[in-house]
């Protein structure tokens, strides 16, 4: 049985989280505070302060150095879900994981498991942990707002491209801000066109940009939505990389369980 949901900040239009079925100690979600909010400039811009936020609090409470986000688009885990977390709302949710040296079981190992056989992280081993991680949200908010730009909920005008060579900063050229690959069956790869290697140094133009293409790709073959998982490489100038999955009811195969296997993403999560 999953805990209650514990909050643990709420932002402008976002709010951090223990989820109902935290798999490690540093499984936190990041979950919209209203369903029906825009993902547009300001939502983005929260989302990326909430992001730097959680990942900052989880590395002074646990020491977590390594990063990896999942999220499902139009579609919900079903059955075993394996290679998934279970979906708890129809709230937009993505769920952060945070790695550390010395803990005692990984994301990909639960994820690995039918839904009902992870055994999570027990409750009484959350409470002072998450405890500290209140603390520690509240005391790096001006370490957060200063990465993430902008306050939450603040407006910002939008930008219509960013020049690659430019170092990040937005100009007036309508220059394409991210790729999109085909990787293999129902499998795309997007990632940002500028030398981005992680969340903490995404534009909220970039982040937009990224969902578009995710929510622009065809929904062919009996699709009705993506599983997601996004990952930010240890190796120096690797970019940061969403992988899109196309999913279905009645899929043969389950891809994420491939995915679970390949180096890059067993190296981020087992």
């Amino acid at each position: 049985m999953g805990l209650e949901r514990r909050l643990l900040y709420r932002s402008g239009f976002w709010e951090i989280a223990r989820p109902r079925h935290p798999l490690t100690a540093g499984h936190i979600l990041i979950r919209l505070s209203d369903p029906s909010t825009e993902f547009a400039q300001a939502s983005a811009s929260d989302w990326l302060f909430c992001h730097n936020l959680a990942r900052a609090a989880l590395h002074d409470v646990l020491g977590a150095s390594r990063f990896s986000v999942m999220f499902a688009h139009s579609w919900h885990p079903l059955g075993s879900a394996i290679g998934e977390p279970v979906a708890e709302s129809s709230t937009p949710t993505f769920h952060l994981f945070g790695r550390w040296d010395g803990e005692t079981t990984t994301p990909g190992a639960q994820l690995s498991l039918p839904a009902h056989r992870r055994a999570g992280e027990p409750e009484h081993n959350l409470e002072a942990t998450d405890a500290a991680v209140r603390e520690a949200l509240r005391l790096s908010r001006p370490e957060a707002y200063a990465s993430s730009g902008p306050e939450p909920g603040a407006a910002v005008e939008p930008s219509s491209g960013v020049e690659p060579s430019s170092g990040g900063e937005p100009s007036s050229e309508s220059a394409p801000l991210v790729r999109a690959v085909e990787t293999g069956p129902r499998h795309t790869v997007i990632e940002p066109v500028r030398a981005v290697e992680n969340f903490r140094d995404i534009l909220p133009v970039e982040l937009l940009a990224m969902a578009a293409t995710l929510g622009a790709l065809p929904l062919t073959g009996g699709l009705s939505g993506f599983s997601c998982l996004a990952l930010e490489s240890e190796t120096a100038g690797a970019a940061l990389r969403v992988h899109a999955l196309g999913r279905s009811a009645a899929e043969d195969v389950n891809p994420m369980e491939d995915l679970l296997r390949s180096p890059e993403v067993s190296l981020a999560l087992l």
